[in-house]
C-alpha cells in the first residue's frame, strides 16, 4: 500500500521560513520523481516544485529562489524549505508520486502567512 504523509505545516509571519517533509512507504522511492503541490481556498491545486528520479529540479517562477525541493532516498522522504514566505504562499500543500502511472497523495499540510 502506498502511502504518503506530510508534515511541518503550520503559521508563520511574512518573511518566515518554514520546511515541509513527505514520508513516502509502500513504493521504491529512488525510482520516483517527487512533486509538492498547494491548493489554497478558491484556486486550483499547483505544482510548486519537482525533483527527478536523479535529482534535477523544477520550481514554478513564483517560488524560484525561495523555496528548495529535497529528498533522501535512503529515509524515503522529500522535502521542502520555503524561505521569505508571503501571504501568497498561504495554502494546503501536498506531496506527489506516481507508480505504474497511478497518483497517490497525502492528505496535504497547511501552510498559513499572516501578520
Amino acid at each position: 500500500q502506498v502511502r504518503l504523509m506530510e508534515s511541518g505545516g503550520g503559521s508563520v509571519q511574512p518573511g518566515g521560513s518554514l520546511r515541509l517533509s513527505c514520508a513516502i512507504s509502500g513504493v521504491n522511492f529512488r525510482i520516483h520523481a517527487l512533486g509538492w503541490y498547494r491548493q489554497a481556498q478558491g484556486k486550483e491545486r499547483e505544482r510548486v516544485a519537482l525533483i527527478s528520479s536523479s535529482g534535477a529540479t523544477d520550481y514554478i517562477d513564483s517560488v524560484k529562489g525561495r523555496f528548495t525541493i529535497s529528498r533522501d532516498n535512503v529515509r524515503s522522504r522529500g522535502f521542502l524549505q520555503m524561505n521569505d514566505l508571503t501571504p501568497d504562499d498561504t495554502a494546503r500543500y501536498y506531496c506527489h508520486v506516481e507508480d505504474f502511472r497511478l497518483p497517490y497523495w497525502g492528505q496535504g499540510t497547511l501552510v498559513t502567512i499572516s501578520s
